[in-house]
């Protein structure tokens, strides 16, 4: 189905052959190459470095208002480019009041006064949006939700946190180190019942746990992607996040030329394909017709088999994720009965799920069927509003209604732990991006539980048909419908969405709810530091779910002191009280440990495996920041935009060979403020308990990084450098 090349593959004809180094220049010649180097300020320059402008932005409402406020800090008068802020994730009024409309109302303010587009709830989940109205060929977007790809109509887009926004808002680049390019080579035809779900849990499968795909590009390109359909493209695309890869771009065709044209603009297609001898650092190649339904377990996507493979053995399987996870006995082995799985929960949607496509599909087969009267239940949410008057308009919603399927409005909350949180001890099956613990919003530390499984829509509604048992699409007999062009009326947007670009009204106030908060002030980096360790967390990778949780949690998104006091809520619940207890501690409490109090800054440190994967959100780091953090010290960080996200919030990102210490452990930095600022790689801190040297590396950080961490945050750079210019 997959087989992974790890080293250099060059394009002959079309067809990839071996090849060894490579030039610049044939590395120019992929369609990822040639779109970084027209968005670079100075495209590769002699720091090995890609400096970057992006040609828009997007965000959603739970991060939007976070980084307006950190741009209005630094100095931004206006949007420079582009700006897209969506609300797809506005349900989040579990604490009751005002807030959650008050953020929409700050947001819409903010597109009136700084020239932006805002996009009203309900109407489009971010990433469906960008592919309707903003995406075009050759381009680039970045966005602070992960799942920012749009690779598939030859977009390239990129998730980060806030911060780096922040600096496109105020004219400054991305800098990333030069990435590597991954050819996916795709063959074959998908059988009948296979979607794209199935496709892109394969590849993370095959991918995630290696780290073949980390920190680069995946480029698709082949004689099977004229057998994809434009939403099977666009939803593997969507997942290639998944793998932990950089950003992704396919060859473009007359498949998207017709996206274009349908959505009203035929201006933004471009023909993109690789030059004859592109070279690539690295190939996957996928046989589209041997991939089978898929299920991802709890609780990450690559944790993928056939559900053929699973119901051969559903018992041994299920008790070995159990063993895995950490799982009681039983929460998964219990859902089999008489060699069946039964699972309690459909979901398909979001920017994965929600397409038309996958709904139309879904109705196919639950045509004339029924999801039962019993515990199951299906729920589908179209990604967006002109996707559900297509489905209105040919019948499928109708389809899924009739056979008792819930139609909700475009909204990510199943993807993030706000809607349709399964039960106690419940088992989801969805077509949504990740499976996470604690993403889906159960609270294991409450001793409320839930699981999520993925799947694709053609595989839950053939379970659906089956009134919860467990089926893959392939063993339902059904006509697949052949609608996949079926017109697009974004009219609709031109009624509702403001479109503020270019016509900013400086004058116009902001609306300001009582949760809306400045950001606190943060003080520069001290001489030396006396680190506390609040938190050792040593699962093989910790997600940004887990350092921050979703759901109700990002009620408070945009007051960042309450927000803090979530932080790491459901891993380690005592770390906000000893993070506080540091931040808060009088001077002569601690100034007998170290030799020079006055120049010592006293903070938190958490210590780590391999922290950040998931979510962009850069809350993960922001709340550490207004706890007391000014460090992590980890074996790696799991992502570049975790890594990124402390950086830019004044936290050192230290990375160490050494186990684990303990929490409580002190450890003192002495003058790490010359160190960072020398631009030193290596540095030591002592285990004041025993006197133990710990090494640490402190790399992979350019000036402007390092300049960053000595201001104490972003905000503190671009005010110091505003004073500098008045100056």
């Amino acid at each position: 189905m997959l087989k992974l090349t790890a080293s250099g593959v060059i394009l002959r004809g079309g067809r990839p052959e071996a090849a060894g180094t490579a030039s610049e220049e044939q590395r120019s010649r992929t369609i990822a190459g040639r779109i970084l180097r027209a968005h670079g300020a100075g495209a590769h320059l002699k720091d090995g470095m890609l400096h970057l402008k992006f040609d828009s932005l997007i965000s959603h409402d739970i991060t939007y208002v976070g980084i307006i406020q950190t741009a209005r800090a630094s100095g931004m008068k206006r949007f420079p480019l582009p700006y897209a802020l969506t609300n797809c994730h506005n349900s989040l009024c579990a604490v009751g009041g005002t807030i959650n409309e008050d953020d929409h109302a700050f947001g819409l303010s903010a597109a009136v006064k700084y020239g932006g587009i805002y996009v009203p709830a309900n109407f489009a989940v971010i990433h469906q949006y960008a592919r309707e109205a903003m995406a075009r060929s050759g381009g680039m977007i970045l966005g602070s939700d992960s799942h920012t790809r749009y690779g598939a109509l030859g977009t390239m887009g990129v998730g980060e946190g806030g911060p780096e926004l922040v600096k496109q808002l105020l004219g400054n680049t991305y800098d990333v180190k030069s990435p590597d390019v991954v050819l996916v080579y795709l063959t074959g035809a998908p059988r009948p019942g296979v979607g794209p779900h199935d496709a892109a849990l394969a590849l993370c499968e095959a991918v995630y746990a290696n780290g073949f795909a980390k920190n680069k590009i995946l480029e698709f390109i082949g004689p099977g992607v004229k057998n994809l359909p434009m939403d099977f493209r666009l939803g593997l695309d969507v997942m290639t996040t998944e793998t932990a890869c950089l950003s992704s771009v396919w060859q473009t065709d007359e498949m998207a030329e017709s996206f274009f044209r349908r959505a009203g603009r035929p201006g933004d297609f471009k023909a993109l394909a690789p030059d004859e001898g592109a070279y690539y650092d690295a190939m996957i190649e996928m046989d589209l017709s041997a991939v089978e339904p898929m299920i991802a377990l709890p609780f990450h996507p690559s944790s993928a088999l056939s559900i053929r493979a699973l119901l051969e053995n559903p018992g041994d399987i299920l008790r070995e994720a159990e063993v895995r996870e950490g799982l009681p006995e039983g929460s998964l082995t219990g859902k089999v009965s008489g060699g069946k799985v039964l699972v309690d929960q459909g979901v398909i949607a979001g920017c994965a799920g929600g397409l038309y496509d996958n709904l139309s599909e879904a109705a196919a087969i639950l045509s004339g069927g029924s999801v039962g009267s019993g515990a199951f239940s299906l729920s589908c949410y179209p990604a967006s509003v002109p996707v559900n008057l297509q489905i209105l308009k040919s019948g499928v919603a109708e389809t899924l209604m009739e056979a008792g399927s819930l139609l909700k409005p475009a909204f990510c909350g199943p993807c993030f732990g706000a809607g349709d949180v399964p039960f106690n001890g419940g088992l989801s099956v969805r077509h949504t991006t990740r499976n996470f613990r604690n993403r889906e919003g159960s609270k294991p530390g409450e001793g409320q539980l839930a699981m999520v499984a993925l799947m694709d829509a053609r595989s839950i509604a053939a379970t659906a048909k089956n009134g919860g048992v467990l089926t893959g699409a392939d063993e339902i007999d059904y006509a697949p419908p052949a609608d996949h062009g079926q017109p697009m009326d974004l009219s609709v947007y031109e009624k509702r969405v403001y479109r503020g670009w270019g016509a900013a009204k400086p004058n116009e106030p902001l609306t300001f709810g009582p949760n809306i908060t400045d950001w606190p002030k943060f003080g520069p980096l001290p001489k030396n530091l006396l680190l506390s360790v609040a938190s050792v967390l040593t699962d093989p990778v910790t997600t940004t779910d887990e350092l921050i949780p979703s759901g109700e949690t990002s009620s408070y998104r945009s007051n960042p002191v309450r927000l803090s006091d979530f932080t790491l809520s459901r891993r380690d619940p005592g770390y906000v009280g000893r993070a506080k207890a540091v931040r808060d501690a009088a001077p002569e409490s601690w100034a007998h440990l170290v030799p020079n109090p006055a120049e010592t800054g006293y903070a938190t440190v958490i210590w780590a495996l391999r922290p950040g994967d998931g979510s962009a959100r850069e809350q993960a780091a922001s709340c550490q920041r207004v706890l007391g953090g000014r460090a992590n010290i980890c074996l790696e960080y799991a992502t570049k935009r975790y890594k990124s996200n402390l950086v830019n919030w004044g936290i050192l990102p230290f990375t160490t060979d050494e186990a684990p210490g303990e929490v409580g452990d002190l450890l003192l930095i002495e003058n790490i403020r010359a160190a960072v600022e020398g631009g030193e790689s290596q540095v030591t801190a002592t285990r004041l308990s025993d006197g133990r040297k710990v090494p640490l590396r402190l790399d992979g950080l350019d000036a402007a990084q390092r300049r960053i961490l000595l201001d104490g945050c972003l905000m503190n750079y671009y005010a110091l450098a505003a004073k500098e210019r008045e100056s």
